[in-house]
């Protein structure tokens, strides 16, 4: 399998070479040069596999040569082994039409550990027998820091710095971050939004002050071999609904367009997907990019939210190249434009693209709540406002009969507990696994949101090993 980027400029690179390279050299994000498919015998054949031993069927064609399948399935049932339920991401059912896809079984308690418990691994893999160092910068607006951290700490030759925007992350989410001390772990609370954040990261890759000296990597979602192990909780959700022979549709809490991206992925190598939702906050870029072609960001907006609290969403590339014709060139000029004036017009072909697969939906505050009183006072679930912004989305479409609803529960509601316990009168209990959280130490540097402080930071602590 070889890998191109959305921009078009640079070399293209296998497996091995994505996963540690994380962003491409001319700006762009890896996607396959061709998309795999699999026949319907292929995916009903799937059904009643245990979550592993699926994932390593559903993720050995974008690896290829690179890892050997029986050592690619001894990595998935390592990664999964961790997750507190035995299906890993089980579904529930809400009423007829309507499931819930739990993905926050993991030690984390988000569905960043899916794909994050593995990656960790494949790092650790293509670098055993290397003399290189690995420094992981990323950008969190909750989720992604602490799955990425409890994944990588700790191992040798992999140093992560973990930026996340001051004050805007629930207190369980930083507790999760800054209370794992290990020597390899730096988190870095920043002033500005987790937008500002992210574009530090993407800056870092295309400074070649940093690149010369440090082998950076991501573990954002920009790393292509995180989205791919999210299409997993797709096929593993369909054929349990019924595919290859009954089309499923999903409703997904949408921040940086990753996780419902891998839906797509999903499509596109046969699973049969009828619809799907992308669904927002008052953070609402993506719903007006979907709903009307217009991709401008406007300020952030604070909500309980707050891993959707997101106005640039960096895998939208992905879809725009993939959808509009996948022209490298005219993708960087695009982005470029959109990077100096943060507003453009998807063009037609886009537009028309996107629309084959994707519709989209808006929750606002008090939506928010009523979906979460909604899934508490029929169903007895207690859901966090992110799963319930997807649910509100999810109760809004219309299908064809007989389409199962599937909406992606992306966090465990103690994550949100203020918020959810103030929408249903209920409290959500932290699991036992995580349950001395508020006792443990925190350790965590504050910077002010310049790039050039947070370069300095990495420079400083981080260890060279030039590519």
């Amino acid at each position: 399998m070889e890998y191109v980027s959305t921009r078009g400029s640079a070399p293209a690179l296998d497996f091995r070479g994505v996963t540690l390279a994380g962003l491409a050299s001319d700006g762009g994000l890896y996607v396959p040069r061709a998309w795999p498919s699999f026949s319907k015998d292929e995916i009903a054949a799937l059904a009643g596999l245990p979550y592993a031993e699926l994932a390593a069927k559903v993720m050995q064609p974008f690896i290829g040569e690179c890892i050997a399948p029986d050592r690619l399935l001894e990595l998935t049932n390592q990664a999964y082994g961790r997750f507190a339920h035995k299906a890993v991401t089980p579904l529930k059912q809400f009423d007829e039409t309507q499931w819930l896809l739990e993905l926050f079984h993991g030690p984390t308690l988000a569905f960043k550990d899916v794909a994050l418990q593995l990656l960790g691994l494949l790092f650790e893999e293509f670098l055993k027998n290397s003399d290189q160092h690995l420094t992981i910068v990323g950008a969190t607006s909750g989720d992604t820091g602490s799955a990425a951290i409890d994944a990588v700490a700790g191992r040798d030759k992999i140093d992560i710095f973990m930026l996340h925007p001051k004050g805007r992350v629930s207190e369980v989410q930083r507790r999760q971050m800054t209370s794992v001390i290990a020597p390899n772990v730096h988190n870095i609370a920043i002033e500005g939004s987790f937008d500002d954040a992210q574009a530090m990261v993407k800056r870092m890759f295309a400074d070649t002050a940093m690149t010369d000296r440090f082998r950076i990597s991501a573990v954002n979602s920009i790393n292509w071999a995180r989205l791919m192990a999210q299409v997993v909780y797709y096929f593993a959700a369909g054929v349990q609904l019924g595919a290859p022979h009954r089309k499923v549709a999903f409703s997904v809490p949408t921040g940086n367009f990753g996780d419902v991206f891998a839906g797509y992925v999903a499509a596109k190598m046969g699973l049969p997907v009828e619809r799907l939702v992308v669904a927002t906050n008052v953070n609402d870029i993506l719903h007006r990019a979907i709903s009307t072609g217009d991709y401008s960001a406007h300020g952030v907006t604070p909500t309980d939210a707050p891993s959707m609290d997101i106005q640039v969403s960096s895998n939208f590339e992905r879809l725009l190249f993939d959808a509009g014709g996948r022209d490298g060139l005219a993708m960087a000029d695009q982005m470029k434009s959109f990077e100096a004036s943060k507003a453009m017009q998807l063009t037609n072909t886009q537009r028309d693209g996107a629309a084959a697969l994707f519709t989209s939906a808006r929750a606002d505050a008090g939506q928010t709540v009523d979906a979460m009183r909604w899934a508490w006072d029929n169903c007895r679930e207690v859901i966090d406002p992110h799963t319930a912004i997807g649910l509100h989305a999810a109760l809004e479409t219309k299908l064809p009969a007989g389409v199962p609803m599937v909406t992606l529960a992306t966090a465990h509601p103690a994550k949100f507990g203020p918020a959810v316990e103030k929408a249903i009168g209920e409290k959500p209990v932290l699991p036992p696994r995580v349950g001395d959280l508020y006792e443990r130490e925190e350790a965590f540097s504050e910077l002010p949101g310049t790039y050039e402080a947070v370069a300095e930071f990495v420079a400083e602590r981080a260890t060279p090993s030039p590519l």
